[in-house]
């Protein structure tokens, strides 16, 4: 694994302060707060090491409250709601400086044989004949400003290869549609939860931003202003974060200076294992 992905992997795993309570440590992305897919994953780390590990998650419902300090701990405080036979329940709450900066509840299940069906795989060019977001950024990094330039640099855990890249800095207006494949920058062991927390971690990176397709801006634009709302997820079947998936994302809507996006992760083989969906704020400020 790169540094980067062995810093997050143990970040991840938190440190078990009492029964239900747990600390987690920030990774600093070049942006000055804590990135919202860090919280979500430490989230769910935390309330799956308060369930049996034959019960893997099958859903979470997060929001976003304030923003997170990256040089200060996060604790994560574990409510054990229900335990059922084939459920169980848990309610996570993250704390910084005193204040809740995240709540989530989250269900586990344990594994069970029924009905299939699901939506088919959209076409999308083979990952490997793409490059990836870093590479494009480092392409043109004289034209991103200053002041954004260690975030759009800085190393990354998760690989992304977008499949119709746009210009972030002088975007044009399109479609509100986005297919991006995303996988670790290195591999992973044969841990079905840790794979769940890094595909949490990943499914906010370049989420919101479809929503602002339509409209020609991107968050690089002056005057602009976004952040993750509320965040949820489904997880339907087994997949690997070392192995290339296929992030589908569409935005159904934008208004209220807020914009929503709903996607669907497909693994190469064309199985649709996670949706996603998420609101977040799209405020313009003007320049």
């Amino acid at each position: 694994m790169s540094d980067v992905l062995n810093q997050l992997v143990a970040q991840l795993s938190l440190e078990r302060i009492e029964e239900n309570l747990f600390r987690g440590q920030s990774q600093d992305l070049g942006w000055g707060v804590v990135f919202g897919g860090q919280v979500l994953g430490q989230a769910l780390s935390a309330a799956a090491q308060t369930v049996p590990p034959e019960r893997l998650p099958h859903s979470l419902h997060g929001y976003f409250l304030r923003p997170g300090d990256v040089k200060a701990p996060i604790v994560y405080d574990v409510d054990r709601i229900r335990d059922g036979r084939s459920f169980t329940t848990r309610r996570v709450v993250a704390i910084q400086h005193g204040r809740a900066i995240f709540n989530m509840s989250c269900s586990f299940q344990v594994q069970e044989q029924g009905f299939e069906h699901q939506t088919q795989m959209p076409e999308a060019p083979d990952p490997e004949s793409l490059i990836n977001t870093q590479e494009l950024a480092r392409r043109d990094i004289e034209r991103v400003p200053k002041v954004l330039r260690k975030a759009v640099l800085c190393p990354r855990p998760i690989e992304i290869r977008p499949a119709h890249p746009r210009d972030p800095v002088h975007p044009e207006p399109s479609e509100p549609y986005a297919h991006s494949w995303t996988r670790t920058s290195g591999p992973l062991p044969d841990d079905p939860a840790l794979h769940a927390y890094l595909l949490a971690y990943a499914s906010d990176f370049d989420f919101l931003t479809t929503s602002t397709r339509p409209h020609g801006v991107s968050w690089l634009t002056p005057g602009m202003q976004t952040a993750s709302l509320d965040h949820s997820m489904w997880f339907h079947r087994p997949f690997r974060m070392d192995e290339w998936l296929l992030h589908s994302v569409e935005s159904p809507s934008a208004s209220g200076a807020r914009g929503l996006v709903r996607g669907q992760f497909f693994d190469q083989q064309g199985n649709l294992v996670v949706s996603t969906m998420q609101e977040g704020l799209i405020r313009f400020h003007g320049v």
